[in-house]
């Protein structure tokens, strides 16, 4: 039995591999002993046959991403088309079987008061089709830039369907490194996505400085401890955007990373 037994399994976020063809990515993902894949919006808007490219590879999908804007658009067309994008995402979910949808907060100028109003929305949207939805704080947003922040609307929206992501490197750049959310209810951490961050500022945003675990300051002992003892049994989704690797093949960038994730875990939990 392998360490990463303490989760579900390593899934390659492709936008590690982004200036990589989809078909390409995921034979790199498998390649590279990764055990699924996170796909994001934009790989079905660039592929048309997204749907049958990753039934082809085999590999299951541990999250589906969504596009993001929704969580701070008012009312109006735009809006509508962004939920309506959401649904879409969602049909793709359940064509992959999976159950797990993820969203960045994004761009909008909504009050708070509309933004729990549409957490509640795509929650209800989310559990219509049986799904779950992880929503991720950007340490750079500038409202929701923290987990305390996002905990907050999250909680006043009040939907089960909805839950936190929680992202290694958001969590070190927004003050929060190792184990420090261990005031966060596991019952609330419903996806991890993960990289390193380097000893400097960042360069985003987006920050795209991003790194295999080892190569960086997270203190992933601390970090991989934590979310087992919090009984998290997810994926958790390498997530490592950087110039430097869109560079190289894309299955050399995914051995790497799998790699150093799997040293990472066996110094956390032993053989």
């Amino acid at each position: 039995m392998t360490v990463e037994h303490k989760f579900r399994g390593l899934a390659l976020h492709t936008w590690t591999v982004d200036t990589t063809p989809l078909e390409q990515a995921l034979a790199a993902a498998k390649a590279g002993g990764f055990d699924a894949v996170e796909l994001r919006r934009v790989d079905f808007v660039r592929h048309p046959n997204a749907l049958d490219l990753v039934k082809k590879s085999g590999l299951p999908v541990a999250c589906v991403g969504v596009e993001p804007g929704w969580i701070f658009s008012s009312k109006g067309e735009e809006q509508e088309r962004l939920f309506g994008v959401f649904r879409e995402s969602c049909q793709a979910a359940v064509a992959l079987d999976c159950p797990t949808l993820m969203s960045a907060i994004g761009p909008g100028t909504a009050s708070l008061d509309e933004v729990v109003a549409n957490i509640r929305r795509a929650g209800v949207i989310a559990a219509e089709f049986k799904l779950r939805l992880a929503v991720e704080y950007q340490f750079q947003h500038p409202v929701v830039k923290s987990i305390d922040i996002l905990r907050d609307l999250v909680g006043k929206a009040g939907e089960k369907s909805v839950g936190l992501l929680l992202d290694a490197y958001h969590l070190q750049r927004g003050g929060r490194p190792g184990a420090g959310f261990s005031d966060v209810p596991g019952a609330e951490i419903f996806y991890v996505q993960y990289s390193d961050v380097p000893d400097a500022p960042p360069n985003g945003p987006p920050p795209v400085d991003r790194l295999p675990p080892g190569k960086g300051v997270v203190r992933w002992t601390e970090l991989f401890r934590l979310l087992a003892a919090k009984n998290y049994r997810g994926y958790i989704s390498y997530e490592a955007p950087n110039p430097a690797h869109w560079e190289r093949s894309a299955a050399d960038v995914a051995g790497e990373g799998a790699q150093a994730t799997r040293r990472a875990l066996m110094e956390a939990f032993g053989r």
